[in-house]
């Protein structure tokens, strides 16, 4: 087997590159928005070895380096990172016309019963992750079934491709149909030998996965806070403050707890590495205690949407006294694209509906640096710099007719950034490398030759 430390070819492309460098909403865009018109990035051994400008970099590049040039109507971003999101929903997503419980109860729980099968499973896998590529998603945190060998499955997947995947096995041992429960005892012993063999494998990792506090009982929940004790490196993932029935619920199921987020504090789960699903009614309290103990909170805004559960006010997260890490979630099957441009498009709604009007370079700062913030990864991936792994994506600024013919009027580069998350989708990524390599083009050619 050759060595690829030693004799692995560099890739190098070349186009207009946007980056971030750190946080624009407290740190000003001018500050932190890198936008290179005619830039240079060179990726090997997984990992971004060179960036800047073409004339700067040129010179510095390897002999044998062959540069794979994208048009200046292109865009290379760092690859898109979803927060949340339901891979054994990819089977049923656009299911019609029900909120949270109801939707649950109707559409998801049976399609999850399916995962008992792991051929079933990796077969759903295999598609989830063959559109995350075709949307330019290089990385996911991501919510499996109650059966283990649906993590298994989808693990294996995402490490033949190379991905950086957080997952787990979803704890559920109430309210929920007798199939889908396991107990706390079995639940902990799964998700214990799932991160044995899994967690920090390559650049995959495990996420503790109380499905929401409605389906946990309080022995459950206090087993999955050992786990976080026990693998403080580890995610946790749940939903929170979704929708107002929800909330209503668990406060009949949990009396004692002065609210939602209360129930996952008690138990030790608000912590470092902790994502909350959608948080949509949290309390300004409630966003104290997720500032005050780092959680991060996945701001879904399609699915909130799909279901009618409310539209999150983004600016409340980004107050400096209480400032939340809040990433962007595509919160598939409830949430209805597996674009990140249409996800943006959405987010871009639900801010206007709460009088903030949210630009077009934050969102991409969301999708990219900002979320890699809130999964506690941005010194390795969301931003193009040297050190960096090599997960990328080029987008096609005139990818539409109609885009296309809007681009002749815009006035600047905030407004070309704006138009393509609003009117674009699935159709404008041309590209999307993983550690460096090829893993999708729209010419498939390109890939095979690769």
């Amino acid at each position: 087997m050759r060595n690829r430390e030693t004799h692995q070819r560099p890739t190098v492309i070349r186009g207009p590159v946007l980056t971030f460098t750190g946080n624009p909403f407290t740190h000003g865009l001018e500050r932190t928005a890198v936008y290179e018109p005619d830039a240079i990035v060179t990726m090997a051994n997984g990992l971004i070895t060179d960036f800047g400008p073409a004339q700067r970099v040129l010179p510095r590049l390897p002999a044998n380096a062959e540069i794979k040039n994208y048009s200046k109507d292109s865009l290379i971003s760092a690859g898109f990172i979803d927060s949340h999101v339901h891979f054994p929903q990819t089977p049923m997503i656009a299911a019609h016309g029900e909120q949270l419980l109801d939707w649950l109860t109707n559409y998801t729980y049976p399609t999850e019963l399916k995962y008992s099968d792991k051929d079933f499973a990796r077969s759903v896998a295999q598609v989830f992750l063959r559109e995350n590529l075709r949307n330019g998603i290089t990385s996911a945190c991501v919510y499996c079934t109650v059966y283990p060998q649906s993590v298994d499955a989808l693990f294996e997947e995402a490490e033949r491709l190379g991905m950086r995947i957080a997952a787990g096995k979803v704890l559920m041992d109430r309210n929920a149909p007798a199939a889908l429960l396991d107990t706390p005892k079995s639940g902990y012993d799964h998700s214990k030998a799932l991160i044995a063999k899994w967690h920090n494998r390559g650049r995959l990792s495990y996420a503790i996965t109380p499905r929401f506090a409605p389906t946990s009982s309080h022995e459950q929940l206090e087993a999955a806070g050992a786990l976080c004790r026990e693998h403080p490196d580890c995610y946790l993932q749940t939903h929170v403050s979704e929708n107002k029935s929800e909330i209503a619920w668990v406060k009949e199921l949990f009396p004692e707890r002065d609210g939602y987020l209360d129930v996952y504090d008690h138990y030790a789960l608000c912590r470092p590495r902790a994502i909350f699903g959608h948080g949509i009614h949290l309390t300004d309290d409630e966003l104290q205690v997720m500032h005050r103990t780092g959680s991060a909170i996945a701001h879904c805004p399609t699915s909130n949407f799909f279901l009618g559960s409310g539209a999150f006010n983004i600016a409340r997260t980004l107050r400096e006294d209480r400032l939340v890490r809040t990433g962007i979630g595509t919160d598939l099957g409830a949430g209805t694209s597996f674009s990140m441009l249409t996800t943006l498009n959405s987010a871009y709604k639900a801010a206007q509906l709460n009088g903030y009007s949210l630009s077009a370079r934050h969102a991409y700062y969301l999708a990219t640096r900002g979320t890699a913030h809130a999964m506690y990864l941005e010194d390795k991936i969301g931003s193009i710099a040297p050190g960096m792994e090599g997960d990328i994506v080029v987008l096609d600024m005139k990818s539409t007719p109609l885009i296309k013919y809007r681009m002749q009027f815009v006035e600047d580069f905030e407004e070309a950034l704006f138009v393509q998350m609003t009117l674009g989708d699935d159709r404008a990524v041309q590209a999307t490398y993983i550690g460096g390599e090829l893993k999708y083009s729209r010419d498939p050619a390109e890939v095979r030759a690769s």
